[in-house]
């Protein structure tokens, strides 16, 4: 995560301390924390880079850090215990009234109390514990992304019933527990193992994502696999999450993230898949860029775009049936592998996700037409697809995405889109992006293809099909590079007739 340089997380309803390890992220450049519930005192953010910072509307309390008070005071409004500059200077603490002898021995009793309390009852949760279901393993201090699944387990959910089965008094109910703690996978060509491997696993906090938190966890013989732990999967019952779980098991192409196993617990449910080791496209788009790490050039940028195509249409033709194959297709959902092959990840889970979060966090439904006519349709996975090709063709975010609807005026196309009328072209695309040398005639027609993707009228937006085969028909290198050079200059991207 330390690429990071925008991190958006307002009108979210988090509560708790603003987590430390935002202050870790050395590229930070924006971090917006409005309309939250934290609470406590804000972290040093220290990060010279920081332009835009925004905690208003929070119940922060105490002093604001000094590395922060050359902020405007707006970004902190809302908090009305926050103090120092830009706000009011602090009081002194030394012009509170004095405590009672009385009440001093008041609150030292309460404490005192309290101690005893939590002494009986760590004797007795550890006597509860005295035969664990599983060993838990030390967090190291030294990486704070490190955590033990096991404590993961007891910390947050209690994933497992929290006993051993040989406690069950019938063998019934020893069946029923190891039911209860069993993975279920989709694929017969993976090797098998089960959910306390998981859990005795040590797990990397991989982030907080749309459907969950996500772990990387390294089982025994050194497979490393992602566990996404998921809350907001209740719209439907076992049995459709089940069958709709062996479905995407089926699915196999080498653009597509395939799911290895699934845990199914009402509250929630855990997707068990690879991990992929070179990040997400997003990082490679918007990630600071090196020797070591240089921009994408335009080779490897049309490969991922080809290789995106391609998964999407064997979605299409895989699961006819969906309105909505993918679903979710952005930047962050397409990792890399080694050779910079792109795999989607989190597509096709529409139908087991409940409708308000749909509506609140997955791209289909930030379309323009959801937001005028309250519909999705075959066409909308087209509409994301337009915005990626974009996206990697420019390297702009498309900022609509981080806003609850869409909004013509912030939606990337919108604004390639103006920049053409201005006769501005050459300006669109992304300044890092090299090998373009002959390519021009080939890049403006992909710049095309990505436009009558994400066009809002959806009879003049491609279909799925065509815009694959089009994209498809591509080269690398194209015949005419002098007359792509020229309609570059001249601004006008249709003059080649594509």
């Amino acid at each position: 995560m330390s690429y990071l340089k925008k991190v958006f997380l307002s009108h979210n309803g988090f509560t708790g301390r603003i987590p430390s390890s935002l202050t870790a992220l050395p590229r930070l450049m924006v971090l917006t924390l409005d309309e939250n519930k934290f609470e406590g005192q804000i972290p040093n953010f220290e990060q010279k880079n920081l332009k835009k910072f925004n905690v208003s509307n929070n119940n922060l309390e105490g002093p604001i850090p000094v590395s922060l008070s050359i902020m405007d005071s707006n970004c902190f409004s809302g908090n009305q215990y926050l103090c120092g500059p830009p706000l009011e200077l602090c009081k002194n603490p030394r012009t509170k009234l004095p405590v009672s002898r009385f009440a001093l021995i008041v609150v030292l009793a309460g404490l005192l109390i309290a101690v005893i309390i939590g002494v009986l009852f760590f004797i007795f949760y550890m006597k509860m514990q005295s035969s664990p279901l599983i060993e838990r393993t030390s967090t190291s201090l030294k990486d704070q992304n490190k955590l033990n699944v096991a404590s993961y387990r007891h910390q947050e959910v209690l994933v497992l019933e929290g006993r051993k089965p040989e406690s069950s008094s019938t063998t019934g109910n020893t069946r029923k527990v190891e039911h209860a703690t069993k993975l279920s996978f989709v694929r017969d060509d993976r090797e098998r193992f089960d959910l306390h491997d998981l859990l005795r696993a040590s797990a990397e906090i991989l982030g907080s994502a749309t459907y969950g938190s996500s772990y990387k966890a390294r089982i025994m013989g050194g497979q490393s696999l992602v566990v996404k732990r998921c809350k907001q999967m209740n719209s439907v019952g076992r049995e459709e999450f089940q069958e709709h779980m062996r479905r995407l098991g089926n699915l196999s192409h080498p653009n597509l993230l395939p799911l290895v196993a699934y845990y199914y617990r009402k509250e929630e449910k855990l997707l068990v898949s690879d991990f992929v080791e070179n990040g997400s496209l997003a990082g490679a788009l918007h990630g600071n860029h090196s020797e070591d790490k240089p921009a994408l050039d335009w080779l490897t940028r049309l490969r991922i775009i080809k290789g995106v195509a391609r998964g999407l249409a064997y979605l299409y033709d895989a699961i006819p049936t969906l309105v909505l194959p993918n679903g979710h297709l952005k930047s962050s959902n397409v990792l890399l592998d080694r050779s910079f092959n792109p795999v989607m990840t989190d597509y096709a889970l529409a139908p087991v996700i409940s409708l308000d979060l749909a509506q609140q966090t997955m791209i289909a439904y930030k379309s323009p037409e959801y937001a005028k006519h309250g519909r999705i349709t075959k066409k909308t996975d087209v509409w994301s697809f337009g915005i990626l090709i974009l996206e990697i063709l420019t390297g702009r975010f498309p900022e609509n995405y981080i806003m609850q609807a869409h909004d013509r005026n912030a939606d990337l196309a919108g604004w390639v889109n103006a920049m053409i009328k201005e006769k501005k072209t050459n300006e669109v695309f992304d300044s890092d992006m090299g090998g373009l040398k002959n390519s021009k005639s080939e890049l403006l027609k992909l710049l095309k293809i990505g436009l009558n993707c994400c066009e809002e009228d959806e009879e003049r937006r491609l279909d799925m099909k065509e815009a694959v085969e089009r994209i498809e028909q591509l080269e690398g290198e194209s015949a005419g590079a002098y007359a792509s050079s020229v309609a570059i200059n001249g601004g006008d991207v249709y003059s080649l007739g594509v």
